[in-house]
C-alpha cells in the first residue's frame, strides 16, 4: 500500500487535513442526502459521513450524484480507498470522523454471510476465516499480537536465547495418551506437545532459553479452555531456584498484562473490559499457597455458599471450579506450589525432605480462568531420574538425549510453559478459548 495512506488509528494526527484510507465497509446508516460508513483497516473502526451537497458542488449533478449513491449503496466488506477530511467529533464514539470528499472502490462484496444479525456459533465458527473482520475479534487479535510481542520484549530483556524445539518429536513430553502419531518413514513419531525437553538441552548449552510455537494434544474434551492445537511459550534456565522460578513467572505474567495496557488500549475498550483490574493484578503480589493448605482451605470453605465444588481429600487433584474458587478467594493471581508426586509429571524434583510433593507450581488466574501457567523445578540427578522412570515402567529407551543431560555437568535448573490462547482469554476477558486463536482446531472442527 503506498506510503501517503493513513491508517484509521493514526487520524487523531490529521485532523484538519485531507487524507486517504484503504479501509474495508463494516456497516452502513443514512438517509436521503447524508450516508454514514463505519469503516475498519485492521488497527481500528472509523466512521465516515458523506454529503451530497458536497459532492454535487465538487464534481458537478451528474457526476457527484453518481458518486453519492455509489457511497450510499456499498455493500457490507466492499474493499475501498476513501478520502475526506478528518475532524474531531465529541459525538462520535471513536472521537473522530472523515468528512467524505472521494471514494474509489477496490473489491466488491456480495451478499456477505456475516450480517449485524445474530449468529450462532456454529455458523460463525464454519465462517471464521469472515468473522475475523469483527470489531470483537480483531480487538482479540490485537490483544494476542501484544501478549506475544511482549513476551519477546520480557524474555530479550532478562537475557533469555529464542531456542527453537521440534515440532515432530520421537516420544512424549506430557501425557502419552494425549498424543497424535504419525508416521516418520516407518517410525512412529508425535506432534509436540511441549518443547520443554528439548529446552532443558538449551538450558545447558546456553543458560536461559524459551520458545514459542505450536503444539498438540489429542484431548477428547470440548470445554471452554481446551484446544488441541495452540500455541506454547516454554522457558527454561540454569541455577534458578523454585522461589526465583515464581518471581520469574509473576514479572512475565505482570509484563504481559502491561504490554496489553500498552499496546492495545483501544481493544480493551472495545471488550469491555475492566482496566482497573487489570491493573490490580500488576500492582499487588500474586499470592503462593501450596496444594495441602488449599486443599485444607477448601475442605473448610466447602459449605460455603458461593463453594460449588466437590469435596477433596488430600492427593486428589483439583477440579475447575477448584482452582475457580482458589483464586476467586484471594482475588489475584495466585500460585498453588508442592503437588503431589503421583499425579504430576516425571521429570519434577521433589520436595526436599518430602518425597510425596514435588517443587511446582501451577499459576491460577481469578475470575474464573484457571490455570495459564504450569512450572517444576527439573530434576537434575541422574540416578534419581532413572528411578522415577523404573517405577513409572518408562522405557528409557525413548530418552536417552534427555538422560544424557544429568550425566555431562547437570545443574539445578527450572522452566514452565504458558499457553498464550489461556492468557489471551483471561486479559481479554473472553468466556471461550476458541476466539483467542486465529482458526481454533477443537474436538470436531478442523475446518476452516
Amino acid at each position: 500500500m503506498s506510503k501517503d495512506y493513513v491508517s484509521i488509528i493514526d487520524v487523531k494526527d490529521h485532523v484538519g487535513e485531507e487524507v486517504t484510507i484503504g479501509a474495508w465497509v463494516a456497516n452502513k446508516s443514512g438517509k436521503g442526502k447524508i450516508a454514514f460508513l463505519q469503516l475498519r483497516d485492521g488497527t481500528a473502526f472509523f466512521q465516515a459521513v458523506a454529503f451530497k451537497p458536497n459532492f454535487i458542488e465538487k464534481f458537478g449533478e451528474e457526476e457527484g450524484t453518481e458518486k453519492f449513491n455509489t457511497i450510499k449503496h456499498l455493500n457490507q466488506e466492499t474493499s475501498i480507498l476513501i478520502t475526506g477530511i478528518v475532524k474531531e467529533d465529541s459525538r462520535s464514539k471513536f472521537g473522530y470522523e472523515l468528512d467524505v470528499t472521494d471514494l474509489e472502490i477496490v473489491g466488491h462484496s456480495e451478499d456477505y454471510p456475516i450480517t449485524p444479525k445474530e449468529h450462532g456459533t456454529d455458523f460463525l465458527m464454519d465462517h471464521r476465516h469472515l468473522w475475523l473482520r469483527s470489531r470483537k475479534q480483531m480487538a482479540i487479535m490485537q490483544i494476542r499480537n501484544a501478549i506475544i510481542y511482549a513476551t519477546y520484549e520480557f524474555f530479550d530483556k532478562n537475557g533469555f536465547i529464542k531456542f527453537d524445539s521440534p515440532i515432530l518429536s520421537g516420544n512424549a513430553a506430557e501425557d502419552s495418551t494425549e498424543l497424535f502419531e504419525t508416521d516418520y518413514f516407518g517410525t512412529p513419531a508425535y506432534l509436540s506437545q511441549s518443547g520443554q525437553l528439548y529446552l532443558e538441552a538449551g538450558a545447558m548449552a546456553l543458560g536461559r532459553v524459551f520458545d514459542f510455537g505450536p503444539v498438540f494434544r489429542a484431548e477428547k474434551s470440548k470445554t471452554r479452555r481446551h484446544l488441541t492445537e495452540f500455541w506454547m511459550m516454554d522457558a527454561e534456565y540454569s541455577f534458578l531456584s523454585h522461589e526465583e522460578s515464581l518471581d520469574l513467572q509473576e514479572a512475565y505474567v505482570k509484563a504481559l498484562i502491561q504490554g496489553v495496557l500498552d499496546r492495545a488500549p483501544q481493544a480493551l475498550e472495545i471488550l469491555e473490559r475492566d482496566v482497573d483490574l487489570l491493573k490490580k493484578y500488576i500492582a499487588e503480589p500474586f499470592k503462593r499457597v501450596s496444594y495441602d493448605d488449599a486443599i485444607s482451605l477448601l475442605q473448610e470453605h466447602e459449605n460455603d455458599e458461593d463453594a460449588d465444588y466437590e469435596h477433596l481429600e488430600h492427593g486428589d487433584d483439583f477440579g475447575s471450579p477448584h482452582e475457580t474458587w482458589i483464586s476467586n478467594y484471594f482475588g489475584v493471581p495466585t500460585f498453588v506450589i508442592n503437588y503431589p508426586a503421583s499425579f504430576k509429571a516425571f521429570y519434577m524434583k521433589p520436595v526436599p525432605g518430602n518425597p510425596e510433593r514435588v517443587l511446582c507450581a501451577d499459576l491460577l488466574a481469578p475470575e474464573g480462568y484457571g490455570e495459564i501457567i504450569g512450572g517444576s523445578v527439573r530434576e537434575d540427578n541422574y540416578d534419581a531420574l532413572v528411578a522415577k522412570m523404573d517405577a513409572l515402567e518408562m522405557d528409557k529407551s525413548e530418552y536417552e538425549f534427555y538422560l544424557d543431560l544429568r550425566k555431562y555437568g547437570s545443574v539445578p535448573h527450572a522452566g514452565f510453559g504458558i499457553g498464550i490462547e489461556r492468557m489471551v482469554t483471561f486479559v481479554a476477558g473472553t468466556k471461550h478459548i476458541r476466539e483467542a486463536i486465529p482458526f481454533p482446531r477443537m474436538l470436531h472442527r478442523i475446518k476452516p
